[in-house]
């Protein structure tokens, strides 16, 4: 299975802490390389990257961030802009905000921020996504679907994603919304791709040999659909109740990883 092929990823569920412990966010200074890294901040996911903005300069200036960058692209023409492409190409790590994930995809999509993302990550940029930024790392992301409701067919909106995780599919404030229903619906109908849902203050921590660590204070749901022996995933009959037999399911806290070449589950503590 190949999911990704470049540096790391973190992949936060969402509303994670910001004023107690912070063991994501400081998770994430130490991977990009620390205080003296070059963290930018991409706001293009939200309507209020003003806002979001000054939220994000102020929590890692207070976690000792020494060279920080607050990237607002909100059109396709300011993401064709070089002075954006250096920024990204010079960073240690970017990280997308949340907001709506459409937005990143179709704002920044074929651009050139976009293939210079990509050219980062390839030599090793670590990208941290949270919320609408987590769904959008994944090769196919989950737009819309039910919350808190039992898992139909036809129900599910999915667009390309930014394509740094292949493979998967990730879905965020996970137990939080109730969106279990929503990623067993995407895993039917894409039964070789890993569903991870996360749930809020929790993340993955992706490492390069295709093996991610679950941090913080809540779990990761893994959705294993290559042991679906049957469902009844089709648009005839759209919005009825979905079947689905021998699905893998695990859930995973702080302490545990999972392979997903080989599909296991790793106890790391």
């Amino acid at each position: 299975m190949k999911t990704h092929t470049g540096g790391e990823l973190m992949i936060i569920g969402g509303a994670e802490d910001k004023q107690g412990e912070r063991v994501i966010l400081k998770k994430v200074i130490e991977i990009t390389g620390g205080s003296g890294a070059r963290l930018v901040v991409l706001t293009t996911a939200t309507e209020e990257p003003e806002a979001i903005g000054s939220e994000y300069m102020n929590i890692f200036s207070r976690l000792g961030v020494e060279k920080l960058e607050i990237l607002d692209i909100h059109t396709r023409e300011e993401a064709e802009n070089e002075n954006f492409c250096r920024s990204i190409e010079k960073a240690d790590g970017v990280f997308f905000t949340g907001g709506d994930q459409l937005r990143i995809t179709s704002i920044l999509g074929g651009t050139r921020v976009y293939a210079a993302m990509h050219h980062a990550y390839r030599k090793g940029t670590v990208f941290i996504g949270t919320s609408a930024g987590a769904s959008a790392m994944s090769n196919t992301m989950i737009v819309d679907g039910n919350d808190n409701g039992p898992a139909r067919k036809c129900t599910l909106k999915m667009a390309p994603g930014l394509g740094l995780l292949n493979d998967a599919i990730i879905d965020q404030h996970f137990d939080q919304r109730g969106r279990i229903g929503r990623l067993l619906c995407g895993v039917a109908e894409n039964p070789h791709m890993l569903g991870i849902g996360i749930d809020e203050d929790t993340a993955v921590h992706v490492l390069p040999d295709n093996r991610f660590e679950v941090l913080g204070s809540n779990a990761v749901t893994v959705i294993d659909g290559q042991s679906i022996r049957s469902s009844n995933v089709s648009e005839l009959r759209p919005d009825e109740i979905l079947a689905i037999t021998g699905i893998t399911l695990h859930i995973l806290p702080a302490g545990y990883g999972f392979d997903m070449s080989g599909r296991e589950v790793l106890r790391l503590h």
